[in-house]
């Protein structure tokens, strides 16, 4: 019990809210959109864009692992996602339908599991050769894989357990559309589940042989880390989270076309992450966040001969994002003007509020603060203590046991 209490108190000690108001910002939407949702019903295009933002935030914390953490650029993470969208969704739809039928969210949360698992076999395999190789080669191998990976999935046609095809269109995958009033919930709680676990190893021992790969390979390796190990490491678990983001994926559409897992689709990854700041993990979140919202919104106005100026308005607003973020003329803006600040301010006005109001005291007031000597007690009354007599008494006579023998002996 004891050694339980002790572990409490370096929990207590050691506990900061700036390492998890990402945490109590996840569970409020979680609690605020699910309350409202069945409260009153959110649009269809307001639960399309939280699942949107659920499974993008997923993508760049697992991004952000291998290209934050470890150090490396990865352009294929959307081959991941395909993985995990496609064999999970087909595996919902026609391998256990009747599981998916009676119990939608085990049969979900089955094939997040399978869809994370395939996945992260994939890129182990992947990972074993191509993580010998190091920046621009190991991004174009990725890139590769994820191009293989669409083009596969672009030209089979996919069918049943009984031989009936399931779709027309190849490349196209019709699936089962999961309930939207609890889909995005679970996408969020999936969302705080990874930022736990990939903060967590990030703190680990684990972690901090990561990091020092990244800084710095050479003297990671004479220091005894074993840096092919934690590089597949972080790979295998990067890939595991895509995978799963992928299920969520396809469980958010009713087709799943693998034309949409391209280039451009991993880079948008990778701008959330770089965005976001590299190695920030809230950063990324908020990030995924906003590109999603744009993405979203833009996609929602920019409709018939402006569908095509949306990339456009996409790519203007993502640089001058970058400007405010890097430019030297605006640092003191950003200092100034930044989240940390706005937080510390709430906080102060939050600690003034629930605070309660001590009276100000008058310096011109006249303090008593009632010295007086005869307030003051003591062991000894003052008159005893005066009248005892200090004469020094010299009647002592020694005893004749207490004389020492002739000849100095006892």
């Amino acid at each position: 019990m004891s050694g339980f209490t002790t572990y409490l108190k370096s929990i207590k000690r050691s506990f900061k809210l700036k390492n998890f108001i990402m945490y109590f910002i996840l569970a409020f939407v979680i609690i605020l959109f699910g309350t409202l949702n069945s409260v009153t019903g959110l649009k269809r295009s307001t639960v399309t864009l939280l699942e949107q933002m659920s499974y993008s935030m997923i993508m760049a914390l697992s991004l952000s692992l291998v290209v934050g953490f470890l150090g490396e650029l990865s352009l294929g993470h959307a081959g991941f996602m395909s993985l995990g969208a496609f064999l999970g969704g087909y595996m919902q739809t026609y391998l256990y339908p009747s599981l998916t039928a009676g119990a939608p969210l085990l049969s979900l949360v089955l094939s997040m599991l399978i869809g994370g698992l395939i996945a992260a076999a994939f890129g182990f395999v992947i990972g074993l050769p191509a993580l010998r190789l190091k920046g621009d080669y190991l991004a174009i191998v990725t890139l590769a894989f994820g191009e293989i990976v669409k083009v596969i999935f672009t030209n089979v046609k996919f069918y049943a357990l009984d031989g009936r095809l399931l779709s027309t269109t190849v490349g196209v995958l019709k699936t089962g559309r999961y309930d939207q009033k609890s889909l995005f919930i679970i996408g969020f709680i999936v969302v705080l589940l990874t930022m736990i676990f990939i903060q967590n190893f990030i703190k680990s021992k684990h972690g901090n042989a990561v990091m020092a790969i990244r800084d710095n390979e050479i003297a990671a390796r004479a220091m005894g880390v074993n840096v092919t190990f934690y590089k597949l490491l972080v790979f295998v678990i990067s890939a595991f989270f895509a995978g799963l983001a992928g299920v969520l994926y396809s469980n958010a559409s009713h087709n799943i076309n693998a034309a949409d897992f391209d280039y451009n689709y991993s880079i948008n990854f990778l701008v959330m992450v770089v965005l976001g700041g590299m190695g920030n993990l809230n950063g990324s979140i908020l990030a995924a966040a906003l590109i999603s919202f744009l993405n979203n919104k833009l996609q929602t106005i920019l409709t018939g001969d402006m569908a095509g100026f949306k990339n456009l308005f996409y790519a203007l607003i993502l640089i001058l994002i970058v400007i405010y973020n890097n430019a030297p003329k605006l640092r003191g803006f950003r200092a100034k003007y930044n989240l940390r600040n706005l937080f510390n301010f709430v906080k102060a006005k939050l600690t003034k509020l629930f605070t309660k109001k001590q009276p100000v005291p008058d310096p011109a007031a006249e303090v008593e603060y009632g010295a007086d000597w005869d307030k003051i007690p003591t062991k000894i009354e003052m008159d005893a203590l005066l009248s005892t007599d200090f004469t020094p008494d010299n009647t002592y006579v020694p005893d004749k046991a207490d004389k020492p023998k002739e000849g100095g002996k006892e």
